[in-house]
């Protein structure tokens, strides 16, 4: 897949930034892994960096919708282990060789790959996944986090950790029963084996496989869409929805009647009921 538009952005010395390409436009955020010879495996600094974006597009009045994509034939192979600590020296979760403690590893995920997935998760911008090529663990659950998964029909997703021995980590033990029940997400994880673009889609991983030269149009296109709507109404929905697979039904109808409250004082939501009584289109500000 082609790069999104990060000729837009500015120019920075920092080396990271030609690792994770970064653009707004029209009101879209394009995150872009650019390590394609790699297959975008994430390094420390690359993870802190996307961290970073999702929480300035979270905030930021002028991005409205988020997409996260890559270059090259890969769109993430998980993180990357070998990447080194990140510059500037070891920081507080990052696993230094020959200085391992108790608790190290579980510190390291805990304050890495579960911080970055959470990330996507909590952006209070919709996010979408345009997934290109292959998705393997912790990229994998990148892209399952988004809230909604665009695929291109040569894509895959491995839940890779079997392979090596490892216990499913980034969340992957949360997301995967939430989206596809327990049976089905036993079998991805205690198998590992690569589920095609198209299995995927039919199991309810992606919501929609595109020929490769479609994907970036097509997100473009739904991104876009979504940055022409009720920003906050939108991220109040997102927070209803992710929040009602861990609650109970009271609690749920409770935090549903207190966002529509809180979503009733914005200005979008008194346009979108005036266009609805006045018969015309609404014309969405994003607050």
């Amino acid at each position: 897949m082609t790069s999104s538009p990060e000729t837009s952005a500015a120019k920075s010395a920092d080396p990271v930034d030609s690792l994770v390409l970064h653009a707004t436009d029209n009101h879209v955020a394009w995150i872009t892994l650019n390590r394609p010879e790699a297959l975008n495996a994430i390094t420390p600094d690359q993870r802190e960096r996307l961290i970073q974006h999702l929480s300035h597009a979270s905030c930021d009045p002028g991005v409205r919708a988020v997409v996260i994509t890559a270059t090259g034939r890969g769109f993430c192979a998980g993180a990357d282990l070998r990447g080194g600590p990140p510059t500037g020296g070891p920081q507080a979760g990052e696993r230094v060789a020959g200085e391992r403690v108790a608790g190290d590893v579980a510190r390291m995920i805990r304050l890495g790959a579960q911080r970055l997935i959470g990330a996507v998760l909590d952006c209070e911008k919709p996010v979408i996944a345009a997934v290109n090529g292959t998705a393997a663990g912790l990229g994998a659950h990148l892209a399952l986090a988004c809230d909604l998964v665009l695929a291109a029909d040569s894509a895959k997703f491995i839940e890779v950790f079997v392979r090596r021995g490892l216990v499913p980590d980034g969340g992957g033990a949360y997301l995967l029963p939430r989206l596809i029940g327990p049976q089905r997400a036993k079998e991805l994880m205690f198998f590992g084996d690569a589920l095609t673009a198209a299995d995927a889609a039919r199991l309810g991983l992606v919501n929609r496989v595109v020929p490769a030269d479609d994907l970036e149009k097509t997100a473009r296109d739904w991104a876009e869409r979504l940055a022409t709507g009720p920003t906050r109404a939108l991220a109040l929905t997102k927070q209803l929805v992710n929040a009602s697979l861990d609650t109970d039904r009271t609690t749920a109808f409770a935090a549903e009647a207190a966002a529509q409250e809180i979503n009733m004082t914005t200005t979008d939501a008194n346009e979108g009921v005036a266009a609805f009584t006045e018969r015309r289109t609404p014309h969405y500000r994003g607050h």
